[in-house]
């Protein structure tokens, strides 16, 4: 994790220099940007939970203030605060589970907790709450998932995560893509042993990141936002990383996160540099054809889509085999169910991934006349980080399987290994049909099957619902007490009502401030003097 921190940082310090060149607040962004660095290095070099939660906390404060980054625009800044108050959310259940991890072992150092849990000194702990007893295992695991699931962005606490592209395209690869919201895998990877010891939270944790891997999937098909269709993305191969640990395969998952923190950060910094050509524009249905005028970045992104995709010899290809094989050979009942929402999930992320590619670089030309006369390959200061991050996606996965994998694969049947590589192959065909041979087909599938697509196209309504029953809800109780507690009746039963009285208070007592060193020193003395009274008052009595 320090290689992958350190590595993909540099890499997008370097680009962001060319990236971000035309901005007037360079050193502050640099800034944040080492400033998360810091964090991150602190969380995974952790020895205990006490430091793992510092670094926690200090790269979701770096999140709120690179988000905002731009804080002229309305969006960045909702933006920045939406992620904010998410994770505060599930750093809460982070929190409660600390505590009780503290209140059953008496300490928060990992290696020591993990003892305890080889031991199986845990197992049997119960507490009561409200008449009522419960597991404490199970209980702290699931509050310790909550903050997995604000952090690591999985279906509930998601919505922050695509909304955080109003930050500047690097920081979406940095924090976004590659490293922050991988802290909430890295926790469940470290405690593993201990959410281990009850099968019902496992499978909890893989239906949870299962569920998560549809939701994005399908969110991100139809999304036109090219870094939007980026995040889903992310999010979805999140949820390949927490079932793959929920079920007990960490090998497989931190391969994953590895792979991933490499093609995924390429995609990013590619969709920067189609950004950068067209000066902005971030609409896919507003560009096309763009393969003649920027060929190095075509060429980038197609090796993050061939390794997003887990098309052979590519790293996504080794580490997500890895992932579904061991799901599959786990013994947890629903283990066979979550391979199969995996094998669906690779077809969908084929299918997206070449619906952006078709869109961005080939087909028609939709951008404006004047945007196409300035259209222009990326600097070598930002080429560079690219060539570097494809390198990494092709070559890693071969290079670091024995690492992750030990060298052996759980044994399963053959084609079980080989229906997340045709699920990859089926959904880029089909791409290729819909979005480039026979456009009206994808047209007429959106508009015969419209309730599905508007149902895809609203992110399955979770803002409009979080909107109607949180936002809305907190407006209408705070106006509620405004008007009828506050106004209709502390108000009304104080003579001029609560506001008056404190200001003829303030008024009364503001006449003592005078700004004259003789009356403080006088105020003194006379307080001096009382208490000297007071003092003999009390032995003369």
């Amino acid at each position: 994790m320090m290689a992958v921190v350190n590595v993909i940082s540099c890499l997008i310090h370097i680009y962001s220099v060319g990236y971000m060149h035309h901005d007037n607040s360079i050193p502050r962004f640099m800034g944040y940007l080492s400033l998360f660095t810091f964090f991150m290095l602190a969380l995974v070099s952790a020895p205990n939970l006490v430091q793992m939660f510092l670094g926690w906390e200090g790269v979701g404060l770096a999140s709120y203030l690179l988000i905002g980054f731009w804080f002229h625009k309305p969006s960045a800044n909702a933006a920045s605060i939406k992620a904010f108050v998410m994770n505060r959310i599930g750093d809460a259940g982070l929190i409660i589970g600390l505590a009780g991890l503290f209140f059953l072992t008496h300490t928060l150092d990992i290696r020591e907790i993990l003892v305890h849990v080889t031991k199986g000194t845990l197992n049997q702990n119960t507490f009561s709450f409200l008449g009522m007893t419960f597991q404490a295992v199970p209980f702290i695991c699931i509050a310790l998932f909550l903050g997995v699931m604000g952090k690591s962005a999985q279906i509930g606490l998601h919505t922050w995560l695509p909304d955080a592209m109003e930050g500047p395209t690097p920081v979406s690869a940095l924090i976004h893509a590659a490293t922050m919201v991988t802290a909430g895998v890295y926790l469940l990877i470290r405690l593993n042993p201990l959410f281990a010891i009850d099968p019902h939270v496992q499978q909890f944790i893989a239906i949870m990141g299962a569920i998560t891997c549809v939701f994005a999937a399908t969110v991100g098909l139809v999304q036109d936002d090219i870094k939007r269709i980026i995040a889903y993305s992310t999010c979805s191969q999140l949820g390949y990383m927490v079932f793959a640990a929920g079920l007990g395969a960490v090998g497989a998952s931190f391969f994953h996160l590895v792979t991933h923190a490499f093609f995924k950060a390429l995609l990013f910094l590619g969709a920067g540099s189609v950004i950068h050509a067209l000066s902005d524009e971030q609409n896919i249905e507003n560009m096309g054809g763009l393969y003649k005028h920027i060929p190095f970045t075509y060429g980038v992104m197609w090796v993050g889509s061939l390794a997003l995709a887990g098309i052979p010899f590519f790293a996504g290809f080794y580490s997500k085999d890895s992932i579904l094989a061991s799901t599959y050979a786990s013994p947890l009942h629903s283990s066979h169910f979550v391979y199969w929402i995996g094998i669906f999930v690779a077809f969908m992320t084929a299918l997206y991934s070449w619906r952006l590619l078709i869109k961005v670089f080939h087909g028609d030309t939709h951008a404006d006349e004047r945007v196409m006369a300035h259209v222009h390959e990326s600097p070598w200061v930002m080429k560079f980080p690219l060539l570097m991050l494809a390198i990494g996606s092709v070559v890693l996965g071969y290079v670091a399987e024995s690492f992750f994998m030990g060298g052996a694969h759980p044994h399963v049947p053959s084609w079980v290994m080989q229906a997340p590589t045709l699920a990859g192959i089926f959904g880029i065909s089909l791409a290729f049909v819909l979005f480039h041979q026979a456009q009206f087909l994808a047209f007429s599938i959106s508009r015969r099957f419209k309730y599905i697509y508007l149902f895809f196209l609203n992110k399955w309504f979770f803002d409009k619902i979080y909107n109607r029953i949180f936002v809305q809800g907190g407006l209408t109780l705070s106006n509620f007490l405004w008007l009828r507690i506050d106004t209709g009746i502390i108000d009304r039963f104080l003579p001029g009502g609560a506001a008056f009285v404190i200001e003829r208070a303030s008024m009364t007592l503001r006449t003592f401030q005078t700004g004259y060193l003789y009356h403080y020193v006088f105020v003194m003395i006379l307080g001096v003097v009382v208490t000297l009274l007071y003092i003999f008052w009390g032995t003369w009595s």
